[in-house]
């Protein structure tokens, strides 16, 4: 009887827990918001999946945006840069409040280096939340490879 019952309150707490959890990452759906904010140009629902004191890296262009006030004028300028803009998730990963996303982001470069070319790349995110917003957020993507594609950089040839 005491096992049945040991047993009993392990399996509850752990469904309690695992629902928290559930709860507390919405199972990545903040980050799939984030990202269909993103798509759809909307700088307001952006800031909007961000806490107010969110820092958020863009490592490859070295921004660094503190809170959103910040966030929302990088967020403004990168949606001009790229109007058609485009971020797709291919893999999302979420687990106390920590977490990253692999995703592919494309579009036509009107304002990076004005070429109107169209552009894809690889990258990923990785995040902190703190209750049902992000904290920290820092994007790591090969700068590089757009400037190849949009034609501002020469692939070199291996000798």
């Amino acid at each position: 009887m005491r096992i049945r019952i040991t047993l009993l309150v392990l399996v509850f707490a752990s469904a309690g827990l695992a629902a928290q959890e559930k709860a507390k990452d919405g199972n990545g759906q903040l980050v799939r918001e984030a990202l269909a904010a993103w798509t759809a140009h909307d700088a307001e629902k952006v800031v909007n999946c961000y806490t107010e004191d969110v820092v958020y890296e863009d490592v490859a262009y070295g921004a660094i945006n503190r809170g959103r006030a910040e966030l929302r004028k990088f967020a403004e300028g990168f949606i001009e840069a790229v109007p058609d803009l485009k971020l797709e998730a291919t893999s999302i990963y979420v687990h106390n409040g920590r977490g990253h996303v692999e995703w592919v982001l494309s579009g036509t470069d009107k304002g990076l280096y004005k070429t109107g070319k169209k552009f894809s790349v690889r990258g990923a995110s990785v995040f902190e939340m703190r209750g049902n917003r992000f904290s920290s957020n820092k994007d790591f993507y090969d700068l590089a490879t757009i400037m190849r594609q949009v034609g501002v950089l020469t692939a070199e040839k291996p000798n």
